[in-house]
């Protein structure tokens, strides 16, 4: 199945150049670092990147989709000045847009299902976000349908970052050209599965210039809450995913979503994400069972580090090891 996605729109170029030349703190979104996870252990003939996304304004992958898709929404005239705008989301994307959208005049509603992560909740309110509660068990089809529906009744904005091709295009424009500028020596693109705009936009571009490029895919295992990720388990395949583009597709656990990010933190010095464990996980779990590179030729992988860890900090897991049986799987990790 072919996502929703464009070729990648001039246009997110263009809003990119001009956000540039606004000198705010929207100039500090995208051109994050790529760098290499040189202590980690890893599979034999295998070399290990990250694209820290942590490093933009809110901590996260999202500020990049959100900047552009009110900045189209904005200039085409679907969004009004002052205009409320709503969203489903479970923390990164509605922070993103409560910074924004505040930034730009627009009052901020954030449609959370109830088993989302309590830390996120303050830090949407920080940023001035009103928030709406919809059930654990109605999943994110249900959470987008409360929104949408939200948005129709009371003649606001919905944003719709699961519908939206902007958030491919976005990727496909910023940060697909930057992987390949940092390394066009990638063999390997490894992407969490949550909107699918990553794994189709910035997979996309790459595999234009490099047909041979492998994209794996880390979703959430069944049994699994793993934040960022989506798991088509739950009856919802997100729209924008390009499954055509997809070479190989790993189940992450939480657990091993959290002991991977742990070690991150204690050989590499990196406070990612839960998201982050769960592509490092997937990544070298394909590196043991892909086929050897060449002969005197390294692997390079490329991983997305969706965000940084600071937000999911309250958690003991951080300090504590996650018995196999711990129930982590109640706490959905966004």
């Amino acid at each position: 199945m072919e996502g929703r996605c464009s070729r990648g729109s001039e246009r997110v170029a263009e809003i990119q150049e001009h956000g540039r030349q606004e000198g705010d703190i929207f100039t500090a979104i995208g051109a994050t670092p790529l760098v290499e996870l040189t202590r980690l252990p890893r599979p034999q003939g295998m070399r290990l990147f990250a694209k820290l996304e942590g490093d933009n304004p809110t901590g996260s992958i999202k500020d990049r989709i959100v900047y552009h898709m009110l900045a189209h929404a904005r200039a085409e005239g679907r969004l009004a000045p002052g205009q409320t705008i709503i969203e489903a989301s479970t923390g990164n994307t509605g922070i993103a847009l409560a910074m924004m959208a505040r930034r730009y005049g627009h009052p901020v509603e954030v449609v959370l299902l109830r088993n989302s992560y309590p830390p996120i909740t303050r830090l949407l309110a920080m940023y001035g976000a009103t928030l709406t509660w919809a059930p654990a068990e109605a999943g994110v089809a249900g959470a987008i349908a409360a929104a949408a529906e939200k948005a129709r009744a009371d003649g606001a904005y919905f944003l719709d970052q699961f519908h939206d091709p902007v958030n491919c295009d976005t990727h496909y424009q910023t940060t697909g050209p930057e992987i390949w500028r940092q390394l066009p020596e990638v063999d390997v693109f490894v992407a969490g599965i949550g909107t699918g705009g990553t794994l189709s936009g910035a997979g996309r571009y790459l595999k234009e210039r490099r047909p041979d490029l492998t994209i794996v895919a880390a979703e959430a295992h069944p049994a699994s809450q793993v934040q960022g990720l989506a798991s088509f388990s739950e009856g919802f395949l997100p729209p924008l995913l390009d499954f055509a583009l997809m070479d190989a597709k790993i189940l992450v656990r939480s657990v091993d979503a959290f002991r991977a990010a742990r070690e991150l933190v204690a050989t590499e010095g990196i406070f990612a994400g839960v998201s982050s464990g769960a592509v490092l996980h997937a990544a070298r779990t394909y590196g043991e069972r892909a086929p050897a590179s060449e002969p005197g030729r390294p692997t390079h992988v490329v991983c997305i580090f969706a965000d940084a860890g600071w937000k999911y900090l309250d958690s003991h897991l951080w300090t504590q090891d996650p018995a196999p049986h711990e129930d982590l799987e109640g706490t959905l990790w966004w």
